[in-house]
């Protein structure tokens, strides 16, 4: 494909900026965001010594998988390393039945999905790690 690069570029764009966008707005926060991610998380059965961690850790994940995706850092990787992350997010909300945030996990996760199949389909071996 003649303009993979510039393609693939803006077809990342939305997906990177909604990732990095919610880890960086949060890490100013940090204390707040993983003290009310405890208490949403009050009724899960996963053990707040999980969760607690997790709070403090998610907003970088995001802002580090955000990020890579947006200067195209280890494509395949990337999108493999956010799919991890909505899976992980997705069985934190169904444990407390949070359904609206699992609409949103599960469309980022399709969003993930076309960006790694059109990268699978587009690029060439020299641009696949």
């Amino acid at each position: 494909m003649k303009d993979f690069k510039t393609l693939f570029f803006f077809l990342r764009l939305p997906i990177a900026i909604s990732l990095a966008g919610h880890g960086l707005v949060r890490i100013p926060k940090l204390q707040s965001f993983a003290e009310g991610m405890v208490k949403s998380m009050e009724k899960s059965a996963i053990p707040e010594v999980l969760i607690t961690p997790f709070g403090y850790l998610l907003p970088f994940l995001e802002a580090i998988v955000g990020i890579a995706l947006l200067i195209g850092f280890k494509p395949k990787l990337t999108i493999y390393a956010s799919f991890t992350l909505m899976s992980i997010l997705i069985l934190g909300s169904s444990s407390v039945e949070n359904w609206s945030a699992i609409e949103a996990q599960l469309l980022h996760s399709l969003y993930l999905f076309a960006l790694l199949w059109f990268y699978l389909k587009y690029s060439s071996e020299e641009h696949q790690p």
